[in-house]
This record gives structure tokens, sequence and C-alpha cells, in this order.
């Protein structure tokens, strides 16, 4: 599934050696681990019946445990240091992704953990899982899909991911517009089934066109998401 993700757009470009941003400090490494690597029988099982009866098939904790700790195994240093990674499961009673989080995320190093089924034995999120996060409220048919967007979003804040380092600043809910929805954007032609390209756009007068793009900003979030106003004074 994940090759959607890594073998295409911005993420797969960035993931590029040649792509990869000049600075130091930049490392973009991005890896796809499958439990049923880790499990026990012969059929490679990953879940089973939930205690209780009801529908579905649960995810057992042990698989999920020795894969967690492959990964760091796999990570850890010279030095034997163990590999310190928060990690986080995508689950519909997490914590509502945003923009702010991903902000303070995009440094650290993360273990995104997809559950399937009707979930995760609880056991493994109680002694595993750092955090849960969630990009809706609504259910999928696993995490897969919501860590491929926490991922191309996280990617996308990474110095020398974009063409043009502004363009993620410039983005809604950046903290550059103030955490507000982005203005509206033209391009060729300047006229287009009788509407025409604001006049302030072809102007080039930078400031007035900033002070345009900010007032469009505000009446957009008016319009669309009143909420992030009553957030942001």
């Amino acid at each position: 599934m994940f090759t959607a993700l890594t073998e295409h757009g911005v993420v797969g470009r960035a993931l590029s050696a040649d792509n990869l941003s000049e600075e130091p400090n930049n490392n973009i490494d991005f890896r796809v681990w499958n439990p049923r690597d880790y499990a026990e029988d012969k059929h490679n099982s990953v879940d089973d019946r939930p205690y209780g009866g009801g529908p579905g098939m649960v995810m057992m904790a042990k698989p999920l445990t020795t894969t967690i700790a492959a990964i760091r195994e796999f990570r850890s240093g010279p030095d034997n240091n163990c590999y310190q990674a928060k990690v986080v499961y995508l689950s519909p009673q997490g914590r509502k992704v945003n923009q702010k989080l991903l902000g303070t995320a995009v440094s650290e190093n993360i273990i995104l953990l997809c559950g399937r089924y009707e979930g995760v034995d609880q056991r493994l999120l109680d002694t595993e899982v750092d955090e849960e996060w969630s990009i809706g409220d609504y259910i999928l048919s696993g995490g897969e899909i919501a860590a491929m967007v926490v991922v191309d979003a996280l990617v996308r804040l990474m110095p020398g991911s974009l063409g043009n380092s502004e363009s993620a600043n410039q983005d809604s809910f950046s903290e550059q517009i103030f955490g507000l929805l982005d203005c509206p954007h033209y391009t060729r032609p300047e006229e287009y089934r009788g509407m025409v390209v604001p006049e302030v756009l072809l102007s080039g007068d930078h400031a007035a066109i900033e002070q345009w793009r900010r007032e469009q900003s505000l009446i957009a979030t008016r319009i669309k998401r009143p909420d992030l106003l009553k957030k942001n004074d």
C-alpha cells in the first residue's frame, strides 16, 4: 500500500537521496514493518477473536510488541543506545491531527502503529503506545491510510521536501498566516468565462498584494471555518 506514498509525489521525491535538502540536520527516512514477519505460528497470525464475544477480530499484543522491539533494535546506534521514538497509534479515539500538532512532531522520531479489524489488544496500548492520533471522526478499514496522511503532512514540513521553501509557510493553518485558511489563488489566463483576476494581483505592488491576501484569508476563514477565528484573536 505504501508505494503510493514512497514512489510518487512530494514524499517520493523527498525520500530520494538526490532530492534531500543539503542542510546537515535534515534526515528523512521512512520504512514499513510488517507485524506478520514477527508472528509465532505457521499462519503468521497477528489477530484473534475478542474475549467476551462479538464481531470481528482483534490484533494481538505480542506480535506488535515484538515488531516495535525489532524497530528499536534496528535503529539503535553503534553505542547500543536504545532507539528513542514516540509510538503513535492511529485511532479514531485519538487526538485530532492538525497543523500545530504536526509542527511539534516534525523533528521527532516516530513509530506509527496501524490498527486493523476491531482494533488492538488494550494491553499493547497500555504498555507500548505513547499517544493516539486521529485524522477525523470516521472509521477506516485500517490505520495505513491514516499513517500515509500523517507522513505526507509531516514530510511537507521538512526542509528541502518542497520545491519552494515558502510553500508550506503559506498553506492553510500555518503559523505564518496565523492558523487561518489560505487566500484564493489565480493563474493564466487573466480572463476565464468572463471572470478576471483581481486587479491588485496584477499591480506589482507587493505591499498591496500582501494586504489583499491577508484580507481574503480572513474572509475565507470567516465564511468557511469561523471556528478558527474563535481560537485565534
